[in-house]
């Protein structure tokens, strides 16, 4: 039976360019583009270990409908002619770990907003669709954060609602180069924005909220660097497997929001296969229903663990740091990522 749009009209089979198709959430994007829709995929990045098994069984239903080409956007004169062979172009590259942005700020509005710049630019002048991968981020800080301690207006939800089209971006001092990440970001979509409004481009931008599932994130010194800082979830994991206790920076106070990578999958396909509903829109992608403050995010991971492992729950199983001491200097972080 042919596929069809939300709105009853039948869809052609793209062939679509997605740089960063070797992520977390490129490798599952691929498998579902390639297990249940007709369309072809140009999968650019510099590693392709998440979609091997996407790759090479050569009698696969999927044979021929997806091809890696690995390159770095920061310097492939390849990257043009790719985007000119696809009918749409999704855009994931970014570094976008959280230990990162102090330590590495650079490197983190290169990648954010330099590198990203040729793929707005090709796109547009190609007259070819984007779809371009932002974070929840961009809103930084709520309005309720900045209310006085003993103000009841702390008490209304208005105050610390991210709505894509009204909420505004509010960040930390200069100083602070946590923010470098959000900031990038943020000005790459006003970039997009101001293509589609100038040039014509037709564009989307989704807003991730903490999407979480398997090939996220990895375990210091078992399959990433000794060194490493990961996510949230891959550090608690750590600290678990390990008998640590789990680091709760400032006390665990922020308030984050999580979905499933399968679910929000769902969503990216819908505005892939509806690009008259989704052009010239921002969406956040997030459950409202899942959100917890980081502290009893531990608190239900030290649960599922201890059930899991048959093992006792420690006798200190948390601890607060500072996020000086975690991060570095120069940290800074979201009140909230969540939809309410």
């Amino acid at each position: 039976m042919a596929r069809v749009d939300l709105d009853g009209n039948p869809m052609k089979a793209l062939t679509i360019c997605m740089i960063g198709a070797g992520g977390f959430i490129g490798s599952h994007l691929c498998e579902k583009l390639m297990s249940e829709t007709p369309h072809t995929v140009l999968a650019l990045d510099v590693y392709n270990d998440k979609i091997k098994h996407l790759l090479e069984p050569s009698d696969s239903p999927w044979a021929g409908r997806i091809t890696f080409h690995r390159l770095n956007i920061k310097h492939d004169s390849r990257l043009e002619g790719l985007i000119k062979m696809a009918d749409l172009t999704i855009n994931l590259a970014a570094i976008c770990t959280p230990a990162d942005y102090n330590t590495r700020p650079l490197d983190t509005i290169y990648s954010n907003f330099i590198d990203a710049l040729p793929v707005v630019k090709y796109c547009s002048e190609n007259n070819k669709r984007l779809i371009h991968f932002s974070t929840c981020e961009v809103y930084g800080k709520t309005i309720g954060a900045f209310l006085p301690k003993d103000s009841p207006l702390r008490k209304d939800p208005a105050y610390y609602v991210l709505k894509e089209d009204e909420s505004p971006c509010i960040f930390g001092s200069i100083e602070k180069q946590r923010w470098s990440y959000a900031c990038a970001k943020q000005l790459i979509e006003r970039l997009i924005y101001a293509e589609g409004a100038e040039n014509g481009l037709e564009f989307t931008i989704v807003r991730p909220f903490n999407w979480i599932g398997p090939r996220m994130d990895f375990i210091p010194g078992i399959d990433g660097p000794s060194e490493g800082v990961p996510r949230v979830l891959a550090c608690f994991s750590n600290n678990l497997l390990r008998g640590e206790p789990l680091k709760l920076v400032d006390g665990g106070q922020s308030q984050r929001t999580f979905v499933y990578i399968k679910d929000a999958i769902e969503a990216v396909l819908l505005m892939i296969e509806n690009p008259a509903r989704a052009n010239g829109h921002i969406f956040n992608v997030g459950n409202p229903n899942n959100e917890v403050t980081v502290r009893q995010l531990a608190e239900i991971m030290i649960k599922v663990y201890s059930k899991v492992s048959g093992e006792q729950t420690p006798e200190t199983p948390t601890v607060d740091v500072s996020s000086k001491e975690f991060y570095g200097e120069g940290y800074d972080d979201s009140d909230r990522e969540s939809l309410t």
